[in-house]
């Protein structure tokens, strides 16, 4: 297994010292999944207690004493964080994240210490001087198996959020998740043993099953099944079964289509752009439809529609966010896409006018909006959407470019300013004047500054 030099360099100290380096957790199940490594735990067995281990880091960087009660020092070096630990056991005692009792015990057996953790492929260790990989649970094979297992019932319940990663892990790598671990996880959700995690902690797995997942879609279909969206996000759980017309829609129900679109949307997403902003089209796919679920009816022919909603599926976005969430500015930045998603295929079909791709782009950035529309278009199987082009989403770009109101609305030609040189004592009627003349911007009346001032002389002077 490849590591830092550092981490080396202090097994071969610690040896020494009579006791014994190993890297555990996330970064040997990477090293078996061929993922790359971006975080090495340590932990230390032999010491007496953590401030000896404390003073053989010290030689080499800092060290952060702030997980010391729970036997864990962050060391620092070049730049970089490691975390070097002594075997521990908990036990729960209070409800909560925070509700363990932790023993630290530098002489726990690697099989103990490893008992506390959540999953097999998580449970397994690499001695560094030994060169060998320690896997008392059964990792190994359960990696093979492409399987996530939980390894012992009692330490498992303890941390409800367990669920969730279960969730995620299995989206984030393809996996299965084991029945009997599937049984489990049930049971704690129908036992309502969720209720006591935090939001904060629910949407962290969240965002790594969304961000970290070639297939999202995998992780929120195991929720499903395990009753959490029933319980938890009824706002989802509510399109499930909601029938689509089947010329638009033959792949099947509003969950189908959407989980459909939500992995169209990962593939689409470009590398380089930051994950808050990934997250933001990644929800705003997830939760495109969920108006459906109290605007689609059947008309007397038999005909399946959803007017209006794309308008009704704000309120439910709203809902399921805030469970998740309260970060209010990058919730609202989602709901206008929402509102919005069926505008480039509807201005598209109708060769909306220039005014009305202008009023459009002051209501939502319309470059995000196609990338919107198109996961939308792509989350089908009619002949067009397996074909893959979005015409559509090219011809509302091309128009929306050579406006330019593809990333921004136009900015108005007239400021207060401008009033005030043509006589006008600031009142609020500078705000109708204003608001009057970027109106006749919007409709192509008006592109110049000096048509601007010839408008208001005329209308208001």
């Amino acid at each position: 297994m490849k590591l830092p030099e550092i981490i080396k360099t202090i097994s071969i100290q610690l040896e020494r010292k009579g006791a014994k380096a190993i890297v555990v957790g996330g970064s040997v199940r990477d090293h078996f999944l061929n993922l790359p490594i971006k975080d090495y735990d340590v932990e230390v067995y032999g010491l007496d207690n953590l401030d000896e281990l404390a003073s053989i880091l010290e030689q080499y960087g800092s060290v952060n004493l702030v997980g010391k009660s729970f036997g864990v020092l962050k060391f620092s070096y070049d730049g970089e964080e490691y975390d070097f630990s002594f075997p521990r056991t908990e036990s729960k005692v209070d409800s909560g994240h925070r509700g363990f009792d932790v023993t630290v015990d530098g002489h726990l057996s690697f099989r103990e210490a490893a008992r506390r953790r959540d999953f097999t492929i998580n449970a397994m260790g690499y001695d560094i001087e030994a060169k060998e990989f320690i896997d008392p649970f059964g990792g190994l094979n359960d990696i093979e198996a492409k399987r996530v297992k939980h390894i012992d019932n009692k330490t498992f319940i303890e941390d409800p959020l367990r669920v969730y990663r279960a969730v995620q892990f299995v989206a984030r790598f393809g996996f299965e998740i084991a029945e009997e671990t599937f049984e489990l996880c049930k049971k704690m959700v129908a036992d309502g043993m969720l209720e006591e995690l935090p939001k904060e902690r629910v949407y962290e797995e969240w965002k790594k099953l969304l961000l970290k997942s070639k297939k999202p879609s995998i992780g929120f279909e195991l929720m499903r099944k395990l009753g959490i969206l029933e319980r938890y996000f009824p706002e989802l759980q509510a399109i499930v079964g909601v029938e689509q017309s089947p010329k638009y829609h033959p792949e099947g129900d509003v969950w189908v289509h959407t989980m459909m679109a939500l992995d169209a949307m990962a593939k689409e997403l470009k590398q380089e752009l930051e994950p808050k902003q990934k997250l933001k089209f990644l929800f705003a796919i997830l939760c495109h439809d969920l108006g459906k679920a109290t605007h689609t009816k059947v008309d007397e022919n038999g005909d399946i529609r959803s007017i209006g909603h794309e308008y009704a599926g704000v309120e439910p976005t709203k809902k399921l966010l805030y469970r998740l969430t309260d970060e209010h500015d990058f919730i609202e930045s989602i709901l206008p896409l929402v509102e919005h998603h069926l505008k480039p295929s509807q201005f598209y079909q109708g060769g909306a006018k220039a005014s009305a791709i202008r009023r459009l782009a002051t209501k939502v950035n319309i470059e995000e909006l196609v990338l919107v529309a198109k996961a939308d278009f792509l989350g089908r199987t009619t002949q067009e959407s397996i074909e893959g082009i979005y015409h559509a989403g090219e011809w509302l770009l091309e128009m929306s470019s050579t406006l330019n109101v593809v990333n921004k609305p136009l900015d108005c030609i007239l400021q207060g300013r401008d009033l005030i040189k043509l006589g006008l004592k600031p009142s609020p009627k500078f705000k109708e004047i204003l608001d009057t003349v970027y109106t006749e911007q919007l409709e192509g009346n008006i592109t110049n500054k000096d048509e601007a001032i010839e408008f208001v002389k005329k209308r208001f002077l």
